[in-house]
């Protein structure tokens, strides 16, 4: 099984600078591949691919011994293959008949990762084994970087990351062959319904609050913002003003990770089968409908209904979930759920008017009477066990 392990990373002004610069110089890299396809294919009509532009590495190297030069040729050759695969997404688009966005150029605040492909080359995990009480990863061209290792890393390391975000600095390690931590069998399973007032109501009844991290910090992010309108570009308070915004921002990821991973770590604790709705949240999260002459309806209610899924993090909560599932042994099942909250769980009558308000459902045909996400709840578990059985007896 891969894992990945992400670890603060506390580095000297010295080595903070290098890494800027190191970033700084992978993001010119990517953006002069992106100019030499554009300019090929324009001018002379030429597909180039990462082939050629790897091959090309080893000049651009000589002729900047003191820039490119400096850097792992892998974390390099990473960079172009990051490009490489921005294409292949957008031809494969294209030949969807989606609406394709072509690869664009980094700007300096849209460039924050470099990452190194295979332990021992131009980085090495654990750079002094023998120090006793701190932990270092050694970089080419930065030095032995401090870490801050909260936990163990289990499995074999394979590639090596390093990830700005505001004024932080992380290492992202990938590893592979991470060992299963199977848990004891529950004898429970439970459907989830994901919500806005309720993070998580299970089919058991149970209600996991929505901390609503983004709401809690919205006055203090919206002067910080209204700070930075004011700013002259370019100028210095400028520039504090965006590593304010940056933080708080960064706080509120911060938290609405650490709480998804103790809601997932509960749940994969306390049931052997965990059944949830299969959400297409980008779709859910789009603009209301209309045009700027013509805005539509209930735009401003749309807007804050956006707001609230996007400040749950279901999707941060799932991929979680599914990782700690798999780790631990349980079975995960994702059904559609389309019907799930107008269904009654006692008659299996559907209506549009059984769900009363946002949090009671009443029966039209039955009476039968609940909390709507738990009804809905109910309904995602028996969906599941049905796909669950069908799946069994094929």
């Amino acid at each position: 099984m891969r894992r990945s392990f992400r670890f603060l990373l506390r580095p000297t002004a010295k080595q903070a600078a290098a890494l800027a610069q190191c970033l700084e110089d992978h993001r010119q890299l990517y953006n002069a591949a992106i100019e030499h396809r554009r300019t090929a294919y324009r001018k002379a009509g030429v597909t180039v691919r990462y082939g050629d532009q790897s091959g090309e590495l080893k000049h651009i190297r000589a002729d900047d011994p003191d820039g490119q030069g400096r850097w792992s040729f892998s974390s390099q050759q990473a960079t172009l293959r990051r490009l490489d695969k921005a294409f292949a997404a957008f031809f494969a688009r294209v030949k969807a008949g989606r609406t394709p966005g072509f690869p664009r150029f980094k700007g300096r605040g849209r460039f924050g990762t470099v990452e190194w492909p295979k332990d021992g080359d131009g980085c090495r995990w654990d750079s002094q084994p023998g120090h006793p009480s701190v932990t270092f990863v050694r970089l080419q061209g930065v030095g032995h970087v401090r870490v801050h290792r909260h936990r163990p890393v289990r499995g074999r390391v394979k590639t090596i990351s390093v990830k700005r975000e505001g004024n932080r600095w992380y290492v992202v390690l990938s590893c592979d062959d991470v060992p299963a931590e199977p848990l004891p069998a529950a004898g429970a399973v439970a459907g989830i319904d994901l919500g806005v007032a309720a993070l998580v109501t299970t089919s058991d009844g149970v209600h996991v609050a929505n901390p609503r991290h983004l709401a809690a910090t919205a006055d203090r992010l919206a002067a910080a913002q209204r700070d930075l309108a004011r700013k002259k570009r370019g100028s210095t308070r400028r520039l504090k003003e965006v590593a304010r915004i940056a933080a708080l921002c960064g706080k509120v990821g911060r938290q609405r990770v650490d709480y998804a991973h103790k809601v997932a770590n509960a749940l994969v604790r306390g049931y052997d089968v965990i059944v949830h709705e299969e959400l297409r949240i980008a779709n859910m999260t789009r603009s209301a409908s209309g045009t700027v002459e013509a805005p539509g309806r209930n735009v401003a209610a749309k807007s804050g209904l956006n707001r609230g899924i996007l400040d749950a993090g279901w999707g941060v909560f799932l991929t979680i979930l599914s990782h700690k599932a798999e780790s631990a042994g349980r079975e995960l099942i994702a059904v559609n759920p389309a019907g799930t909250s107008r269904t009654c769980a006692r008659c299996g009558h559907c209506v549009r008017e059984n769900r009363v308000t946002q949090a009671e459902f009443r029966c039209q045909a039955c009476g039968h009477a609940a909390h709507a996400d738990v009804n809905a709840a109910i309904n995602i578990l028996r969906a599941g066990l049905a796909l669950r059985r069908a799946a069994e007896a094929a």
